[in-house]
């Protein structure tokens, strides 16, 4: 039994996952791993980054500038919303204030094309990079999700969804 829940069981409030997990271990290693990965990526494209871009073709040093500013963006979103949510863990702010906040700030939208010529032509440590910052903000993203209550998309054939969706027509439920 939750200590959300009466002897009866009535009342039983849901566990929201999320919270748990933002004020986790788990978290805070989340966060490290978000912080250093910013810092490395900007010693790495104030550093060894400009030098091997000027090695590139004109092409490849197009496709560079272009992952480059993906990759900036990308991470400073994510770094804004792990100091958010620290904010919150450590009493600096309420959610609703970094619920506020949060709004501002772009979670989705800043794919990269990890595949094809153009990429294979982008310096390793760059797309290294790039590869470890969408891995990033897609378990930012699943954190974000489960702190707002917001269930992931099913598949559009996931049998399983529609089983689902099945049973709450039967009980009165909507799908």
């Amino acid at each position: 039994m939750t200590t959300d829940e009466t002897a009866e069981g009535h009342g039983a409030q849901p566990i929201v996952f999320g919270r748990r997990l933002a004020h986790s271990d788990t978290f805070k290693s989340l966060f490290r791993e978000g912080m250093a990965l910013v810092e490395e990526t900007a010693g790495y494209l104030d550093g060894d980054g400009r030098s091997e871009s000027r090695e590139l073709s004109r092409g490849a040093s197009l496709g560079y500038a272009t992952e480059s500013m993906r990759l900036t963006t990308r991470l400073m979103q994510i770094a804004s919303w792990l100091l958010l949510q620290r904010a919150v863990n450590e009493g600096e702010m309420t959610a609703e204030q970094a619920g506020q906040e949060k709004a501002k700030v772009r979670l989705r939208g800043y794919s990269s094309a990890v595949t094809g010529p153009a990429w294979e032509e982008l310096p390793e440590r760059l797309r290294d990079l790039v590869e470890r910052s969408v891995r990033l903000q897609e378990r930012v993203i699943r954190l974000d999700d489960a702190l707002s209550g917001a269930l992931p998309e099913p598949a559009a054939d996931n049998p399983v969804s529609h089983a689902l969706g099945r049973l709450a027509r039967a009980f009165g439920g909507a799908d």
